[in-house]
């Protein structure tokens, strides 16, 4: 029988164009392979797949070129990771086909925080990614994408400063609207991505 999507951990990583989600990737998934894990990432888009072909060229070496594939969801990405994630589902499916030990996969979409939440039949786990430059006002909004991913990731912290954002403020907001964690990064400098890497480990890895 053809192995399933539920063979393997799915991790669903949203969030606005802009807000530093390919960045996040980059970091994340060479500590994945650093801790033996087998990876694989999907990244979704509209009409192109020129996201997983830069993907496939910052992780030479890291990860196979297989195991990094776009799906083109003719529509707002949002259909294709919450309405009907079957394309993604596909996808999985068939990396596992080649590679039935693998343990992970990270899925990109882009979205803006009122509807960018993952189907749970496509992610097992989901973090959402806003940056510090496009407000500090957005997790006090309460949008779908901010209260509802199992991990929110505050990003791009070094230009808060620049923009005028208040990460107390942002910190404050996002204890009070979330039941989940949060944690501020600043993948420039790699601050704060060990932590998410914990967070993706104990949330579907270990668990």
């Amino acid at each position: 029988m053809s192995p399933t999507h539920r063979d393997v951990a799915t991790v669903g990583v949203g969030g606005p164009v802009g807000s530093g989600k390919t960045s996040l990737l980059t970091e994340l998934v060479p500590r994945l392979r650093e801790a033996g894990f087998d990876v694989g990432v999907i990244a979704n888009d509209i009409l192109t797949r020129a996201d997983a072909d830069r993907l496939r060229e910052r992780f030479a070496g890291i990860v196979p070129e297989d195991l990094v594939a776009g799906v083109e969801t003719g529509a707002c990405p949002h259909t294709g990771i919450r309405e009907d994630p079957s394309m993604n589902l596909r996808q999985v499916d068939a990396f596992l086909d080649d590679h039935p030990d693998l343990d992970i996969v990270l899925i990109e979409s882009g979205g803006d925080n009122l509807a960018a939440t993952f189907n749970p039949e496509l992610a097992d786990y989901s973090l959402y990614v806003i940056s510090v430059a496009e407000g500090d006002d957005i997790p006090r909004k309460r949008g779908p994408g901010v209260v509802e991913c199992d991990l929110l990731v505050v990003n791009k912290t070094d230009l808060a400063p620049h923009v005028g954002a208040d990460l107390d403020r942002m910190a404050a907001d996002a204890r009070e609207v979330r039941d989940g964690p949060y944690v501020l990064t600043n993948c420039k400098d790699e601050a704060g991505v060990d932590d998410v890497l914990e967070h993706v480990q104990d949330g579907v890895l270990f668990a």
